[in-house]
């Protein structure tokens, strides 16, 4: 008879266990992914506008549509160079220049290849890389 509780009590302890590392994952997870509302499928968040650009550019150039990838990732450097210069007070480069600055240099190196390679493929290892880098600091923009 012992030895069946020591079994009982060895199962319930991996249990617990397993569901306390399940619900710090779960927690886990749900903090470092806010969800935003969306319009027509653009976040409405600061960084919203800025993360559909770098999505569209991605894809357009992840199907070889280089021409449209380098377009969009210039039209992506142009809006945020002047959102900054026209924000105001409140523009991202006022209110956090460091973030500002890790934001625009991630933007730089994503967009780098897309709009160097009009007419070519760019290296896609090095653009899926800068991409995600570049959306993970977006994120911190949020």
């Amino acid at each position: 008879m012992r030895f069946h509780s020591g079994k009982v009590r060895h199962g319930v302890a991996v249990g617990v266990v397993a569901m306390s590392l399940g619900v710090v994952i779960g927690l886990a997870s749900g903090a470092q992914e806010r969800k935003f509302p969306q319009t027509a499928g653009v976040d409405d968040s600061k960084m919203g506008s800025y993360r559909a650009l770098g999505q569209l550019a991605f894809a357009a150039s992840q199907k070889g549509d280089n021409a449209l990838a380098a377009k969009l990732a210039r039209i992506l450097e142009r809006d945020w160079d002047k959102a900054e210069d026209y924000g105001g007070e409140s523009a991202l480069s006022k209110t956090n220049h460091a973030l500002f600055d890790e934001i625009d240099k991630s933007m730089d190196h994503f967009i780098a290849p897309l709009v160097g390679h009009v007419a070519s493929a760019p290296d896609q290892t090095v653009v899926k890389a800068a991409y995600n880098t570049y959306l993970e600091k977006l994120k911190q923009g949020d």
